[in-house]
């Protein structure tokens, strides 16, 4: 392990106060000129990365169990990421795949459409973000099927633009002052099981989300046949990590079938190898007709992608671009990712999560305020709560100790209401894994 004047660099180093003098100058110039819509949760200034490891600006090292927002699945600034990155930028940075072609975006988009569930032909579309790959899931939709509905979940996040913000369920702080939204997108429960209204099995809770969509929606105020697709999250993210069981999505196709809707699988975060499968819907064997990726798919490089099934997707030219969608430079990033991911990553996020996760498995014994601790590789939520009995939300206690967390060097971030969620790098060991759970341990003990 890496030793420089006997501290060990894969773990965190804080010699300053929390934020330092360089830290603090910064985020009072931010104060004054960036948009006050951005969320900060606690005052970390990043100058530099490597691996699980951020560096802030006056020297302070921290543990990142964040990865950028569950983006740099293979490490901050991988060297054959960042050498793949180099080699094409001083080749060709832009020229526009929407009017010309690339060479690697032809290889990029066969080796998602390889790579995507179900055996059946697929067409690749690219974007910047995960917000445009869901509007453009959005759009092909309406335009294959000819409808103008939609069915989204409780809890959901899909973005933040106007089409992708409809879709969104999980806080209303994020569509107030923005109505309308694009219209005809109604939202159900997700089977979000620790939490089952109906008092039920997982299984059967499954079932009872699900029958809200014949028993209430088609039979008071939708009609099925005006319904393009229904949009889900495999694992909701912002909704506070959930996974819900195999049933839901058996029960969401059989609806979908018979009624002639599409499946949109948001994988946008639990994507790209995040819960040790490369898709999350792998761990469901749920084949969507449409797919969203984004974060994690280049490693921090902005980009996104919307695979559909070749019939799906026939819409004619002009229908939808991207004037830098598909960049030549990220989709070089992206191509080394999944290198990377295949190679070994893949293997290390369900190896390194399992570990993590027994760890964690103790906590709801050890501290009356976890509920649940509950996720899939690489992708973990603890919730947060004010008795486990009676299941009151504490999100004024997750706050604190997500904020303890950055005052010992380990970075975390909330999801949903009352949750902590853990996303490290899919390089993470297990000896920064440890690192976190101590962390977290003495953070719970101190709260």
């Amino acid at each position: 392990m890496p030793i420089m004047d006997g501290v060990r660099q894969d773990l965190p180093n804080l010699i300053t106060s929390l934020p330092g003098p360089n830290a603090s100058a910064i985020i009072q110039r931010d104060g004054a000129i960036t948009s006050p819509s951005y969320t900060r949760c606690y005052p970390l200034v990043a100058d530099r990365g490597e691996g699980a490891i951020i560096q802030d600006v006056d020297g302070n090292r921290f543990l990142d169990f964040t990865a950028g927002i569950a983006v740099v699945a293979t490490g901050h600034c991988h060297p054959r990421v960042v050498q793949a990155i180099q080699q094409q930028a001083a080749k060709l940075i832009h020229m526009s795949g929407t009017d010309f072609y690339y060479p690697n975006l032809v290889d990029l988009a066969e080796k998602l459409a390889m790579l995507a569930p179900g055996d059946m032909p697929r067409r690749v579309y690219f974007g910047n973000s995960g917000t445009e790959a869901i509007e453009a899931a959005l759009k092909l939709a309406r335009y294959h099927t000819g409808k103008g509905r939609f069915i989204a979940f409780y809890g959901s996040f899909h973005g933040r633009t106007m089409g992708s913000l409809a879709l969104t369920g999980s806080k209303s702080v994020q569509q107030k002052g923005f109505f309308p939204v694009v219209q005809g997108v109604h939202h159900i429960p997700y089977a979000n099981c620790y939490r089952c209204a109906y008092g039920k099995t997982p299984d059967t809770c499954a079932v009872e989300c699900v029958k809200v969509i014949e028993d209430q929606l088609f039979r008071h105020t939708v009609p099925a046949e005006e319904v393009a697709a229904i949009f889900v999250e495999p694992v909701q993210g912002e909704g506070g990590y959930v996974v819900p069981p195999k049933k839901f999505f058996d029960e969401l196709r059989r609806v979908a079938a018979r009624h002639e809707i599409l499946i949109v699988a948001d994988e946008v975060q639990s994507g790209m190898g995040r819960t040790g499968k490369m898709f999350a819907s792998e761990h469901f064997d749920l084949v969507p007709d449409i797919m969203a990726l984004a974060k994690g798919i280049a490693s921090g490089m902005p980009l996104g992608a919307m695979i559909a099934r070749a019939d799906i997707m026939d819409w004619r030219p002009g229908a939808h671009a991207s004037t830098f969608g598909g960049n030549p430079v990220c989709i070089s990033a992206a191509l080394t990712t999944i290198e990377l991911l295949e190679q070994e990553l893949i293997n290390n996020a369900a190896r390194v999560g399992a570990h993590l996760k027994a760890r964690l498995d103790e906590f709801p014994k050890k501290f009356p305020v976890v509920g649940d601790v509950r996720g899939l590789g690489l992708m973990i939520g603890i919730e947060i709560v004010r008795d486990q009995q009676t299941r009151e939300r504490h999100p004024e206690l997750r706050d604190k100790i997500e904020r303890m967390c950055f005052e010992r060097g380990l970075l975390v971030l909330g999801a949903g209401p009352n949750s902590l969620r853990l996303s490290p790098p899919l390089v993470v060991t297990k000896d920064q894994a440890d690192h976190a759970v101590d962390t977290l341990e003495a953070c719970f003990k101190s709260a």
